[in-house]
């Protein structure tokens, strides 16, 4: 590495570092406010927030990534532009692309470093996220009873306490007891004083009450003949009621196979499995939906056939075939199974024999016997269908029954053919048929079924249509999480293109012009990263065009700037743009002389 990589890539690690740090402070805090309520005030201890907030700083770090580079890099050739060290480096024949290697191959290395992260590490500290916040919401607040305010923290209780004494001393308490799942102030307790205080390490928590009466009723059934409900009233000197805390102020961890169908946390082999199993039953859904309107429309289609296009019908040939092959192999593992557990001995469990000849033959043995057992039911079946049609006579079949006296021989059963009838109706069955229709209100009836079943069939292709866009969405999503593991690594070089070359012609470092400059164009790429995912996700566009949308927009604006800089240009300057209108006013000014 020469002396002059040395000095641009120092230059560019240390302002990196720090507004790496700052941004993914400023994420955090963001992302931290959205929980602020669900998260604080429930009594957690020090390490459970510091393992949350380390779990956030991971996952947002590939938002903050390409924020990092883009200011980082401005910075750094802004200061040597203003340090007139970038004029003394073009001066030396260096030119600006050479000037800028050392930083892009850091930015290549950290943008290959940056797909590592989202592919691997990011999406198993998704999971733990997921898990450990939905276990901080699903936990209850803190035990803190204040004074006057009802507080219902404890599942099951309402109480109320106007006077708190100490840590530990209450006073005028009011207690409404919901346990058992009934419903209203059935059950209340008034007590002068009382104390609450935890013990066996704060797992349960025991409030003594003292000079009091305790009121419950019996839920009224419903009926006026009923008897009137029971009413109780006792008085006590002390009572003491125990409450569970365990299960509602402790933190409970959720297995993290809760979260296992979550687009979050998998990576891209994980996503393409779930695509594949989505177009899966994407595909399922259609062919059915193609099977079935068939038998819903019987006058177009008894001359044709409703057939689904050629790759619907391929890809569900493949997903059966795959289908009959997994439940094959489970059936040979289930046989193997079952040979081992039937050449077993029952007294001593050990195995009779090991050889494997032996073993073929008890299976051969096996699937003879169910043969036989197959074949019999089916002799068995014939037989009973063949004496049950010689007992009961065809339809259509005339049976001949032997005279007295005669010998029972029964002759050739003759078929009877009803032929189709070809005279027009009469006037009469015309008007008989007529008064049928109008008189018993067939015609009505008629028109009320067809709507009726207009109506369901219509109900039914909107759920179904429901179904496959749902399915549809759900594989846009999962296509949108598969590129954005390319998108956000390869932001990191595209914001580097930007940067550097700004920071070359602005020539001002520090952390005002910079600052504001990277804000707005951070801005306008995560506008456009919103709006693409969003056009991907409603199917507006292609999910590779809606991910990559952003990088496309923003990419013809970092080669226009690396162009700039190469000419020091003076984009930023005033004179340059008070130049460029005496240039246009001169220009307006030739053209009226010769019109005049």
């Amino acid at each position: 590495m020469k002396k002059l990589d040395k000095l641009i890539l120092g230059s560019f690690l240390g302002p990196f570092l720090l507004t790496f740090i700052v941004v993914d402070f400023i994420l955090l805090t963001v992302n931290m406010l959205k929980y602020f309520d669900e998260i604080f005030g429930k009594g957690l201890s020090f390490w459970i927030y510091a393992e949350l907030i380390g779990y956030f700083v991971i996952s947002i770090s590939p938002m903050a990534l390409p924020l990092a580079v883009l200011l980082s890099s401005l910075m750094t050739f802004g200061n040597l532009g203003e340090h007139f060290e970038l004029t003394a480096i073009k001066s030396s024949g260096i030119s600006l692309l050479r000037a800028l290697r050392p930083i892009g191959v850091f930015v290549i290395f950290l943008s290959f470093a940056a797909y590592l992260s989202n592919n691997y590490l990011v999406p198993k500290v998704n999971l733990k996220t997921f898990g450990l916040l939905y276990d901080i919401r699903m936990k209850s607040p803190a035990l803190d009873i204040k004074a006057g305010v009802f507080y219902a923290g404890i599942p099951g209780y309402s109480i109320k306490v106007n006077e708190k004494i100490g840590e530990y001393g209450l006073k005028d308490i009011i207690i409404y007891s919901h346990a058992g799942g009934s419903s209203g102030n059935l059950n209340m307790t008034l007590a002068d004083s009382g104390r609450m205080e935890p013990f066996f390490n704060e797992n349960y928590m025991k409030l003594s009450l003292f000079q009091g009466i305790n009121y419950s009723e019996e839920r009224q059934t419903r009926g006026i003949k009923e008897k009137p409900v029971e009413f109780n009233r006792t008085s006590f000197d002390t009572n003491e009621i125990v409450f569970d805390l365990n299960n509602t102020f402790k933190l409970n961890r959720t297995a993290e196979d809760a979260w296992s169908t979550n687009r979050s946390i998998k990576n891209i082999s994980q996503i393409k499995l779930g695509l594949d199993s989505i177009n899966t039953l994407l595909n399922d859904k259609l062919y059915q939906n193609y099977q079935s309107t068939e038998s819903i429309y019987p006058f177009f289609t008894r001359d044709r056939k409703f057939k689904p296009p050629v790759d619907i019908a391929e890809r569900k040939f493949i997903d059966d075939s795959v289908r009959q092959e997994k439940f094959r192999r489970e059936e040979a593992l289930k046989d193997s199974l079952d040979n081992l557990k039937f050449n077993t001995s029952k007294d001593t469990g050990a195995v009779l024999t090991e050889n494997p000849e032996s073993r073929l033959l008890s299976t051969s043995d096996k699937d003879a016997a169910i043969t036989s057992i197959k074949s019999v039911k089916a002799t068995s079946s014939r037989t009973v269908k063949e004496s049950a049609s010689s007992m009961s006579p065809v339809k259509g079949q005339v049976e001949n029954k032997p005279a007295s006296g005669d010998t029972a021989i029964k002759s050739e059963p003759k078929i009877v053919l009803n032929a189709p009838r070809t005279a027009p109706l009469t006037d009469k069955e015309r008007k008989e048929i007529d008064s049928l229709v109008v008189g018993r209100g067939i015609k009505q009836s008629a028109v009320t079924m067809a709507l009726n079943n207009s109506r369901s069939l219509k109900n039914n292709f909107s759920i179904r249509k429901t179904e496959i866009e749902n399915y549809k969405r759900d594989y846009r999503r999962f296509q949108i999480a598969w590129y954005q593991k390319y998108t956000q690594a390869f932001a990191c070089f595209a914001m580097f293109l930007i940067g550097a070359p700004l920071g070359a012609i602005i020539k001002k470092g520090g952390l005002g012009m910079p600052v504001l400059v990277s804000i707005i164009f951070f801005i306008i790429y995560y506008m456009l990263t919103i709006t693409g995912e969003k056009w991907a996700k409603e199917g507006l566009t292609d999910p590779l065009f809606g991910t990559w949308f952003s990088i496309l927009c923003l990419l013809p604006f970092g080669l226009f700037f690396v162009r700039q800089a190469r000419k020091d240009s003076r984009l930023f300057e005033p004179d340059f743009y008070l130049s460029m209108w005496k240039s246009v006013q001169n220009r307006i000014k030739v053209l009226r002389s010769k019109a005049n």
